[in-house]
């Protein structure tokens, strides 16, 4: 991947981010072709970047033996319907989010983010190390799916709002995108969440079917344009401390694959796990300070006392999802001791490293 300069960063953040062109492998013999669907728009900066970066990465490692065409949302099935069209066979592949299938299963932000959970390096420890890829590949494996961690945003904003938040009365009737277990959280703080995929965000802010919203960060919020809309940015969020993006695999499809191309699939995302991490602390370093000084826009911290009902909030919500089956309640203890082990230790570790820093 090229190197991030403040200029590319900021030209990719307000018109989209180019694709780089990698020269096209020789077509081997028995070649496989696969579809990857993707929750975001075409190019979108890091999302949908990183998405074609598997892809490609894909195409190129196998030497064209599987090569796999990118569709952005809606090209080929709406975003929300990915889970679906992978599950059916329609794409073997898909590049989102696990909490967009909380429908499917309460337990499925578990492997993305959820409120009051792990940051990004402790996400990462739990899934390869913890525990956390086994029980994902069973609560998977019943939907005859197989999921790998494909990008992280890091800690994202607690969100955009067209009036300021003083206290919890501002939230009672507030209307706020937000998705997963976050969504729960919301509602129980007096507002209505709404789910809604990236694409249809700024048409609803503009038309006032929603109030506020949250999407990542600055390097994302900036591309999106929501600054024109609402001037009052929170941050950080209490509901994503550290959000992996996923790719998504038809079960069969990926046992079909010789030995080889299972691992060629598995590390373009591991790679891309690492690159979208790095690209996003830059990106949104350099996207908040232009938000401030070209746009206007305040950027400020919820006041305590709703940060305190966020969190006690999150506690209850993620700790019912134990309620909901023997595989809940495992990916739930699994989850909760590898936390507790996290909070014990972030005192000596980056957590108490950057109190001292400042």
């Amino acid at each position: 991947m090229k190197n991030i300069t403040r200029r590319n960063i900021i030209k990719s953040a307000t018109i989209g981010s180019g694709v780089a062109l990698i020269s096209a492998p020789a077509i081997a013999k028995n070649t496989l072709k696969w579809k990857m669907i993707t929750t975001w728009p075409k190019n979108f900066p890091g999302l949908g970047t990183g998405a074609q970066r598997i892809a490609d990465s894909i195409t190129t490692m196998s030497d064209g033996q599987l090569m796999v065409k990118l569709y952005a949302a809606g090209e080929l099935v709406p975003p929300f319907e990915c889970f679906d069209a992978v599950r059916q066979g329609i794409a073997q592949m898909s590049h989102g989010a696990s909490y967009y299938w909380i429908s499917k299963n309460r337990s499925t932000p578990f492997f993305a983010a959820v409120p009051g959970g792990l940051t990004a390096q402790e996400h990462d420890a739990w899934i390869h190390y913890g525990g956390g890829q086994q029980l994902w590949d069973e609560l998977y494996g019943e939907f005859g799916l197989k999921g790998f961690l494909a990008g992280n945003s890091g800690v994202q904003m607690g969100g955009w709002f067209k009036k300021e938040i003083n206290s919890l009365e501002d939230f009672k009737g507030l209307k706020m995108r937000i998705p997963g277990l976050g969504a729960e959280v919301i509602n129980r703080m007096g507002a209505t969440a709404v789910a809604l995929p990236g694409g249809e965000i700024m048409p609803s802010l503009q038309s006032g079917a929603i109030d506020a919203t949250e999407w990542v960060g600055p390097w994302n919020d900036l591309a999106f344009g929501f600054y024109k809309v609402a001037k009052n940015y929170y941050g950080p969020g209490f509901h994503e401390p550290g959000t992996h993006t996923e790719c998504m695999v038809n079960k069969n499809e990926f046992n079909a694959l010789p030995k080889n191309l299972q691992d060629i699939v598995e590390h373009a995302c591991v790679s891309e796990n690492n690159k979208m991490l790095a690209e996003f602390t830059t990106g949104n370093n350099i996207a908040q300070r232009k938000l401030v000084e070209d746009h206007g826009v305040k950027i400020k911290h919820f006041p305590d006392e709703v940060y305190k009902v966020m969190f006690k909030i999150s506690e209850e919500v993620v700790s019912e999802t134990a309620n909901e089956g023997d595989i809940n309640k495992r990916i739930y203890q699994s989850w909760s001791s590898f936390k507790n082990d996290a909070i014990e230790r972030a005192p000596f570790s980056e957590q108490g490293y950057m109190v001292r820093r400042g």
